[in-house]
């Protein structure tokens, strides 16, 4: 069958030049549309608590043995970990190299802006954050839009549903239904992605104008060859060395996920279609289930980076450098204090200007220099925590026997095209299909 969604993408990209076009022509009609990509986004995240819960029941109440989602949990939070720390060390070795700060000034907007900026990330404690996990009611999780309190409640039902036994095999179809009904409706959600990449663009444009680019060039361009260093250094020769599988291969195939995040510079919205493709890759359920919504909070790579290098840029403009152990000691709070925020667009910014208002507050004046730069900045900070995300995926599915190599290199080579229409693979559940796979499934080679 032709896959129609290929016009739907090439009209993405007509309304990504139209709305740049629209925001530098005419600034206040690209301010005015907004709205357009504000809502864009607000349909993609209505449907990701529902995605999450029903992937993550499926894949853990279908498992027989509890011990292997810890498993596959605790081989992912390692990796996340180890993973934000290189990217901490690659940022401040780089924006201590580039000390893109030196020569700007601050001006009183620039103040008023950051002031701002700190009130919205200096509020949660670290205590907060883990009690935030907690929903006020089992079925909260689903009308907040809280990824991390969905994770729980469905970790829980699936944990419910391992215990029930073969009693569990109706409530299990029931939600793979609910399931498929999900993902039917994300499909016809995504032919709204034209519009909304086009309020959304406009809007950018039209607020920011060219003249806020030029005098922070620097900063922009050397945060973007870091974070493609970080994919192309770091990300690539692991995912060869564990898996054999080819980065920009991946990358090609979650190609379509890239421009929705390049247009909304979320990488939320791009969440269920990234469990989707993960899974018709050949990665089991409840890996896909556990790690994917769980590097969502915890993989922070192009956010790690972002910290580190905004904070010296910060530190060199306004002339109050950072000491070596000061540098890694404000970073570290950062990192823990921006979990859970990686889907959000700004979310960087009121980290940044909370870890500075809680650990140097002269300098958080400094994050005005930035607020008119940041939207674009967010844009690489989502695209490289998607593409760590990817990778850490198909990393935990090889480590823990999940992953089916031969799988992959199909879909990847175009000989298992993934199904646009549905997002799901209608022949998931028959053994003797090709692509077929369950959740206990065993690697082919």
């Amino acid at each position: 069958m032709r896959d129609r969604t290929r016009y739907l993408y090439l009209a993405v990209i007509v309304a990504v030049v139209a709305g740049i076009a629209i925001g530098l022509v005419w600034p206040d009609v690209g301010k005015e549309l907004k709205p357009l990509g504000t809502g864009f986004v607000a349909l993609i995240k209505m449907m990701i608590s529902p995605i999450i819960f029903c992937t993550i029941v499926l894949g853990v109440g279908s498992v027989t043995k509890a011990a292997k989602v810890g498993k596959v949990g605790g081989l992912a939070l390692g990796y996340f970990i180890a993973m934000s720390t290189v990217a901490l060390v690659i940022g401040l070795v780089v924006g201590n190299m580039l000390d893109p700060g030196a020569g700007l000034q601050l001006t009183d907007a620039a103040k008023e802006s950051a002031a701002a900026e700190a009130a919205k990330g200096g509020e949660a404690s670290t205590t907060d954050f883990l009690l935030g996990i907690i929903p006020t009611t089992l079925v909260s999780a689903f009308t907040e839009g809280q990824v991390l309190q969905t994770l729980l409640v469905a970790l829980l039902a699936g944990f419910a549903l391992q215990a029930m036994g073969t009693k569990a095999t109706p409530v299990l179809n029931g939600i793979g239904h609910i399931q498929r009904l999900v993902f039917r409706i994300l499909a016809m959600i995504m032919w709204a992605a034209p519009v909304g990449a086009f309020g959304a663009i406009a809007a950018v444009v039209g607020s920011t104008g060219v003249k806020a680019l030029q005098s922070l060039a620097v900063i922009m361009i050397g945060f973007y060859a870091t974070c493609l260093l970080f994919v192309g250094l770091v990300l690539g020769p692991m995912l060869w060395l564990v898996a054999r599988i080819n980065l920009w291969s991946l990358l090609r195939y979650l190609g379509r996920e890239f421009l929705l995040i390049l247009s909304t510079s979320s990488s939320e919205s791009a969440l269920p279609r990234l469990i989707a493709k993960m899974e018709h890759l050949g990665v089991s359920r409840p890996v896909v289930g556990i790690t994917v919504p769980t590097g969502y909070s915890f993989n922070l790579d192009g956010t790690a980076i972002y910290l580190t290098m905004a904070t010296l840029f910060i530190a060199s403009a306004t002339g109050a450098p950072l000491g070596v152990g000061e540098q890694i000691s404000l970073l570290l709070f950062m990192v823990i204090a921006s979990k859970g925020a990686a889907g959000v667009t700004g979310a960087g910014l009121a980290t940044l200007a909370g870890g500075l208002q809680s650990h140097r507050p002269e300098l958080v004046d400094g994050v005005g220099l930035i607020v008119g730069i940041d939207r674009f900045m967010s844009e690489a900070r989502a695209l490289t925590n998607f593409a760590g995300n990817a990778v850490a995926t198909v990393l935990v599915g090889t480590w823990t026997r999940e992953f089916d190599r031969e799988r992959a290199l199909d879909v990847l080579e175009g000989r298992a095209p993934f199904d646009e229409a549905t997002l799901l693979d209608e022949d998931e559940h028959t053994p003797d299909k090709p692509g077929s796979r369950t959740p206990d499934m065993q690697p082919v080679s």
